[in-house]
């Protein structure tokens, strides 16, 4: 996930300016809460070189409203009780914006704490849930799944051509999110789930799984797993 600067500056601008204690010239604090480590952290990783390389951009360019960018790092070790405790220690600090974490089961936790705080939550969570709940200092950075699964069930059913499909989640937030949209839109559309397949964040060994999905033979495989997850199993799969 790239944090792209133009979004980030426009974003912030709004937040700026209608935040608090505005100073002519002082530094805009941001704090970053992500999976830097853990099974998390070529997600979170990616995450923090995304947005040190949109702030390099803004600064490079003046900033926002003549007002340079500041911002710190914490690892979550993606695991949500970390988060959490890294979130409430940056609104401490008291941010303009909060940025992360990406694992929807940390946003889960943290997303009440920075709306009791009032600040504005910049995320990479995609479980439908998140902005179901109506929190109106959410913000997300890619689809919710209640948009992305519907469009991934009709590319299987009418581009692939998928009477049969088999489909491989991990037992989180995010997996189980995922599942239970796609799998309810592949039935409306009328392909047939023929295994429905739970596993484990940080998973290695996926010959289990493989051996149930050759078992069912089906025409198309969905696998909704974390990164390293999804590298495995495929080589696996292959």
């Amino acid at each position: 996930m790239e944090m792209k600067s133009g979004i980030l500056a426009g974003m912030l601008l709004a937040t700026v300016v209608a935040g608090p204690a505005f100073a002519q010239g002082a530094p805009i604090k941001l704090a970053n809460v992500a999976e830097l480590s853990g099974g998390g952290a070529t997600v979170g990783t990616n995450w923090k070189n995304g947005i040190d390389l949109a702030i390099e951009e803004i600064n490079a360019k003046g900033g926002v409203l003549g007002r340079k960018l500041e911002v710190t790092h914490a690892d979550s070790q993606s695991n949500p009780g970390v988060a959490r405790a890294q979130v409430q220690k940056a609104l401490d600090g008291e941010p303009y914006v909060l940025l992360g974490p990406g694992y929807s089961g940390s946003v889960k936790v943290t997303a009440p704490l920075a709306a009791e705080a009032g600040i504005a939550q910049i995320m990479g969570g995609e479980a439908a849930e998140l902005t179901q709940a109506g929190n109106k200092f959410l913000f997300r950075t890619s689809f919710g799944q209640q948009s992305s699964m519907p469009k991934v069930a009709k590319y299987i059913h009418d581009d692939m051509k998928a009477k049969s499909v088999a489909v491989v989640w991990v037992n989180n937030d995010f997996g189980r999110g995922g599942r239970d949209v796609v799998i309810k839109e592949l039935e409306r559309l009328g392909s047939k789930v023929v295994a429905d397949l739970s596993t484990e964040a940080g998973q290695a060994d996926f010959a289990a799984d493989v051996g149930k999905i050759k078992a069912a033979n089906p025409d198309a495989v969905f696998v909704y797993l974390n990164e390293e997850e999804s590298a495995r199993i495929l080589k696996e799969l292959k």
